[in-house]
């Protein structure tokens, strides 16, 4: 008796036979923002205080503050962390993913061939650290559709996604001959 083969991609992401992902990211790490430094200085903080607390004759209040602080930064550092990796960007050949969330979940798809613009934005860090956003609009819509937000090297990205557009010209082409 053969079992089926898991699919490789998450339970999110509903392929059709001929589909398949040209790219996929999640958005740059400097995204994390300031909590992740702000996390780790207190865990820092925290260990000092705990430290100092002891060498002053046993574990007291100023030893119950350093490990909170400790615990503090890292359940700050753990949910931006945990934040970051369940936000998921992905072009297939047939529609545009973007996928957030945790406990509750929001994926917005959409059919690539309703894409009508995009743009793609980098400022002076973004161009300096490799990240930029991605907006993408669709026909019939003044405002975006859809923005890969602090995207990792989003040329990549706009390149995936033109040239996708561009087969899917051809296809249209080929089809009406």
């Amino acid at each position: 008796m053969s079992r089926p083969t898991p699919s490789t991609h998450p339970d999110w992401l509903h392929l059709s036979g001929e589909e398949n992902v040209v790219w996929e990211s999640r958005p740059h790490p400097v995204t994390m923002g300031v909590r992740v430094p702000i996390g780790l200085a207190l865990v820092l903080a925290g260990f000092a205080v705990a430290a100092w607390g002891v060498t002053d004759g046993g574990v007291g209040g100023l030893s119950l503050v350093g490990v909170a602080l400790v615990v503090l930064g890292i359940a700050l550092v753990l949910v931006q962390y945990v934040v970051w990796t369940n936000t998921r960007y992905v072009i297939t050949s047939e529609e545009l993913y973007k996928k957030r969330g945790i406990v509750s979940r929001n994926v917005t798809q959409f059919r690539i061939d309703r894409v009508q613009n995009t743009a793609l934005e980098q400022d002076v860090l973004g161009r300096l650290l490799g990240y930029g956003d991605l907006t993408i609009y669709t026909a019939g819509s003044g405002d975006p559709e859809l923005t890969f937000e602090r995207t990792p090297e989003p040329e990549r990205a706009n390149g995936a996604l033109n040239e996708q557009l561009g087969e899917l010209v051809d296809r249209d082409r080929n089809q009406s001959r």
